[in-house]
């Protein structure tokens, strides 16, 4: 038995990105490791625009420590994705992701991303709590 898909309304954060000529494949669709190359992009721009974090350079960085994805149906160029995010999990030193990829107005995501970041120290790659501001921008990522 499937699941429902997520809807747009599912998501706390929307951001639409262009598609390139590249991203198909020669079955004439998005090629699956593609979609996480959107998916890190979504998770990359809020960063830096809702967190404020000076991603590559700053003192905390998150690496990936897990992603997943399961896929819906095909995206692909020319048109446009819209990457719905949300947290799922808020921790002392790492976040969960959940990402939506939605092809121009479609109503049902395509495709459903995971992605856990762990913040660490740049120099040492040790954890560290997360910063004041990330957190407060996670935070308002949750949904109900």
């Amino acid at each position: 038995m499937s699941r429902p898909r997520p809807l747009r309304a599912d998501y706390a954060h929307l951001v639409t990105m262009t598609t390139r000529w590249r991203d198909n494949d020669v079955y004439g669709h998005m090629n699956n490791v593609v979609f996480y190359e959107y998916v890190d992009t979504a998770v990359n721009l809020w960063l830096i625009e809702a967190a404020g974090m000076p991603v590559p350079v700053g003192p905390v960085i998150g690496l990936v420590v897990e992603s997943a994805c399961t896929f819906h149906a095909g995206l692909g160029f020319p048109a446009p994705v819209i990457a719905g995010l949300r947290a799922s999990r808020v921790g002392t030193t790492s976040i969960t992701y959940e990402i939506g990829l939605f092809g121009g107005t479609a109503a049902e995501a395509a495709a459903e991303g995971r992605f856990t970041h762990v913040y660490v120290d740049a120099g040492t790659r040790r954890p560290v709590a997360l910063p004041g501001p990330l957190r407060a921008a996670a935070e308002a990522l949750r949904m109900p």
